[in-house]
């Protein structure tokens, strides 16, 4: 996932309260860190793994997005 996809993706996980919520708890980060973290490989594989843990996710912010949920994963 390049990383401007990967920002969209993130923006649209933290304006989820209850995809925000896991992606944190599952992640182990905090907001400092998403926020130091935003745009780096690490934070684009750990979105991209996060998604292809639970396809209802990975649907609602790839339908979100307007993009294949695909590219989500790559």
């Amino acid at each position: 996932m390049d990383a401007t996809l990967a920002l969209q993706a993130l923006a649209a996980i933290i304006a989820d309260d209850p995809l925000r919520d896991r992606f944190l708890g599952l992640t182990g980060y905090d907001p400092a860190t998403l926020r130091a973290r935003a745009g780096t490989p690490d934070m684009a594989a750990a979105i991209a793994e996060f998604l292809s843990g639970h396809e209802p996710d990975l649907l609602t912010i790839a339908g979100r997005l307007g993009v294949q949920p695909q590219a989500l994963l790559a």
